[in-house]
């Protein structure tokens, strides 16, 4: 991101600094549309005035803090004209009323924030009649029935904007749907997003930032105790999921939100939970938006992007507008905070050590840390989301990682449309590919992680993940009543710099690039290596990868396949190649594991049926 003011945060004056540059460039969009303001065309599933709303009120949520803690913003007078003229019935740019499941109802929260923290900047100014329209419009949103998922917040967020205000509205429905959300409670700090295995950053994003903000701003008592500690126990799984540079693991969707991946650390300051020392949770939101600043995520104009590390149209969910992005302003909310607050005051520190493996159980994940901690893996067999765009590259693929992402399919013609890194895919024909999709009776303890998987009827998968820092093996029990190809990704290396070496070929590929190294190789010697060059656009990170891959060819019966995969962010470590983990170390490795004797049963059947196969003996 290269625009003058976007200089890397490293206290409160940068981050105001950063919330202008950020927002500066839409003014004049908003100016001229007033409640509409138009920046890109619109291919989501929710109409015009929608997505102009969200274009309009999602950068509240970073000038609301901005606003709230002193900071100046020389543009607020035509964010207030939008929202009379958008709240007006009679106006041309009226959003229309909020309705049931209704983009309009999202965007609503947006405005209860601002209303909530800095009235004196989007509500006193207004004229009598103005503030009767805008309180009349956010009452629709009070009434309308939202997703059964964090969407419940979201009438919250509403009320608690209309209560500063002084507007009288019933706080009943309100309660209701607060004990609506904690059902969704899990444990060990975890929420679902709803009651669906769904667990991703949604849920410090949403689930707990919201009820924190409640927390913060609501009435208090018993339950805003209960969000406080269920968001401080939270904090002690979530710090994994960033490497010592602030990278976030890329996973699940609504990436193009960016760094709202780091909006849980800034909230855990806004309610004042110290779930770690201030100087940590400052660290690990600081570097995060440093992270996200040396990636171009903006365009020529200044506006944030749809994509991930770079403009990237193929990743976008359907319900993703040109103003989606600006969710990603609600890593700003501790600027609602005073200048004393301990939050700003602390230096800011490194995270500290940790364990080279996190088994999170309710997510299904477990998270690895390698180089010391400057690289983070995630191992996945639990969720998926047939919904969703992508929704299989998005959940349903075995490691995800800072450092190379993951990639999405461009079509569905060979493997350089499929894009299968991370998972294993299968094929009839050779052309067209099946990866896991919809995972199974899936379970995550002590760094094991197992799930089931049916491509076909007469096709059934069990997928072993094991956890060994820097490599992880997966173990795939393959019985099929059709012939069929596989093949198995490692991580996608951004291909654009010379290769410092790479190499395919019987049971092994790999490639060291000056972005890192990846090595996939296969522990059963059964497979042959290939450099798969995924089409342009496809991975989150790098827009032209090359996956090594493993192929296969498997006849009906049964068959156990197996690799290690490593990826290294330093490509220096790959000189010389360490090597894999051997059958023995794996095999050694799982014996006495509380979660392996359903694993170690089906490699004692492969080793009673098939004594000679190639490769080491299990």
């Amino acid at each position: 991101m290269d625009r003058p003011g976007a200089t890397p945060p490293h206290d409160r004056d940068g981050m105001r600094a950063l919330v202008r540059a950020l927002v500066d460039p839409l003014a004049p969009h908003v100016r001229a549309g007033g409640a509409r303001p138009r920046i890109g065309g619109n291919a989501a599933h929710y109409g015009d005035a929608a997505a102009a709303l969200e274009t309009f009120a999602r950068p509240l949520w970073g000038l609301a803090p901005l606003a709230a803690g002193g900071g100046a913003f020389e543009h607020w007078e035509v964010w207030r004209r939008g929202l009379a003229a958008g709240t007006d019935p009679d106006h041309d740019g009226h959003w229309g009323p909020v309705t049931d499941v209704d983009q309009r109802l999202v965007e609503s929260a947006a405005i209860g924030l601002a209303l909530a923290v800095a009235p004196e900047h989007v509500w006193d100014p207004l004229t009598g009649r103005e503030r009767d329209a805008v309180a009349a419009w956010l009452r629709t949103a009070l009434d309308a029935e939202p997703v059964d998922n964090n969407w419940q917040f979201f009438p919250v967020m509403v009320s608690l904007g209309l209560g500063r205000v002084g507007v009288a509205h019933d706080r009943v429905p309100i309660e209701a749907r607060l004990d609506r959300l904690e059902s969704f409670s899990l444990g060990r700090g975890w929420y679902g997003d709803g009651p669906d295995a769904q667990r991703d950053y949604y849920v410090p994003f949403a689930m707990h930032y919201y009820g924190l903000i409640h927390a913060a701003l609501g009435p208090g008592g018993a339950r805003a105790e209960r969000l406080r500690e269920r968001a401080a126990a939270f904090a002690l799984d979530f710090r994994h999921w960033f490497a010592a540079d602030g990278a976030a693991v890329p996973f699940g969707r609504s990436m193009t939100y960016r760094f709202a991946q780091g909006a849980f650390w800034g909230a855990l300051a806004f309610a004042g939970v110290e779930a770690l020392p201030w100087g940590v949770v400052k660290g690990h939101l600081m570097r995060h938006l440093r992270w996200w600043l040396r990636r171009p995520i903006t365009g020529p104009s200044g506006l944030l992007t749809i994509g991930y590390g770079y403009e990237q149209p193929l990743l976008a969910e359907q319900y993703n507008a040109p103003g989606s992005p600006y969710w990603a302003l609600k890593s700003f909310l501790p600027l609602a905070l005073p200048p004393g607050h301990p939050f700003w005051t602390a230096p800011e520190r490194e995270a500290p050590p940790l364990g080279e493996v996190s088994t999170q159980p309710e997510a299904g994940v477990a998270l690895m840390r390698c180089e010391e901690g400057r690289h983070v893996v995630m191992l996945s067999a639990g969720q998926h989301h047939t919904w969703v765009r992508h929704g299989a590259a998005k959940y349903a693929k075995f490691a995800y990682s800072t450092a190379f992402g993951f990639s999405v399919p461009s079509g569905s013609w060979g493997l350089e449309q499929a894009a299968a890194d991370g998972t294993l895919a299968l094929s009839e024909d050779g052309v067209h590919w099946l990866p896991c999709e919809v995972p199974a009776d899936a379970g995550a303890r002590d760094g094991l992680l197992r799930c089931r998987w049916t491509p076909w009827p007469d096709v059934e998968v069990e997928t072993w993940l094991l956890a060994l820092p820097p490599w992880h093996v997966r173990v795939h029990r393959l019985v099929t009543g059709r012939s069929l190809r596989s093949a198995e990704g490692g991580f996608a290396v951004d291909r654009d710099a010379p290769f410092l070496g790479a190499e395919a070929g019987a049971g092994c590929a790999r490639v060291a690039a000056p972005a890192g190294a990846v090595l996939v190789e296969d522990l059963t010697g059964a497979r042959n290596g290939r450099l798969v060059e995924a089409l342009p656009g496809t991975n989150v990170v790098a827009p032209r990868t090359v996956i090594p891959t493993l192929e296969g060819a498997h006849p009906p019966g049964e068959h156990l396949l197996a690799c290690a995969v490593l990826g290294l962010a330093d490509p220096t470590g790959a000189d010389p190649w360490p090597a894999p983990p051997s059958w023995e170390s794996v095999r050694e490795t799982l014996t006495g594991h509380p979660a392996a004797a359903r694993l170690l049963a089906v490699l004692d059947e492969a080793r009673r049926e098939t004594p000679a196969a190639p490769g080491p003996a299990v």
